[in-house]
């Protein structure tokens, strides 16, 4: 690799399978130091074992549920002791939640897409931006999904979450672009071989689709101190 994110701490949520666990890996190898955020410890462990043979250095692992709003806020500390700074926030944790015609969706099958993939992430920006603004090139990304661009029948919660999520990270670039280093975007990853892919069309062939390693760059490319994009909506492209 090369060592695009050499010295840069990064911050990785959903880490411990998909598109998370690939981009956790991806910047790993790029020269990045990896704090690696999901709930189970196991692939956590799994995921530092790989990190430590390919380059020699271990992950920094939280396992925590996104949900619980008030660690967010104490991982934010904990960066600040041992770092002082967080040079990449990477908000890929996400769900599905239930599939359903919109008057049918429960209270819980309902939250559960609005706390992980809206709430979640408001709280990220919340307790990272002052040390995103401590880095001499904060880059905050998250991901969201194509559906916010089309109507899905049955994706509702999901849909209505992405929509959120991708009015605040653009209204959240906004206010930080003239006054810091701070710059703010989300990634369309499209179809990949994942597992919510594989839960929402179980009848695909999933070779069909991408792995989530082959689409990566884009999340290296956001990274980076040198990128000044901001306030954009980037489409993967897969490597092959």
């Amino acid at each position: 690799m090369s060592q695009r994110l050499q010295g840069r701490v990064a911050l990785v949520t959903g880490a411990s399978r998909g598109i998370g666990r690939a981009v956790a890996l991806r910047y790993a190898a790029e020269g990045a130091t990896v704090v690696a955020l999901a709930r189970t410890q196991g692939a956590l462990e799994e995921l530092d074992d790989e990190i430590k043979q390919m380059t020699g250095s271990k992950a920094v692992l939280v396992p925590m549920d996104l949900r619980d709003g008030d660690k967010i806020d104490q991982v934010g500390a904990a960066l600040f002791e041992r770092f002082k700074r967080l040079d990449v926030l990477a908000g890929i944790a996400g769900a599905l939640g239930m599939l359903a015609p919109v008057g049918h969706i429960g209270l819980k099958e309902w939250a559960e897409p609005i706390d992980v993939n809206l709430t979640a992430n408001w709280r990220l920006i919340r307790s990272m931006d002052p040390l995103l603004r401590m880095s001499q090139a904060g880059r905050a990304l998250f991901v969201t999904s194509g559906v916010v661009r089309g109507v899905f029948p049955f994706f509702g919660a999901y849909a209505a979450s992405n929509a959120g999520l991708e009015q605040m990270v653009r209204i959240y670039a906004a206010e930080v672009q003239d006054i810091t280093q701070v710059r703010a975007n989300l990634v369309d990853p499209g179809i990949v071989r994942t597992r919510m892919r594989a839960t929402a069309y179980p009848g695909e062939d999933p070779l069909q689709h991408p792995a989530p390693e082959e689409i990566t760059d884009v999340f290296v490319e956001l990274a980076e101190a040198s990128c000044e994009r901001t306030g954009e909506i980037v489409r993967a492209r897969a490597r092959r």
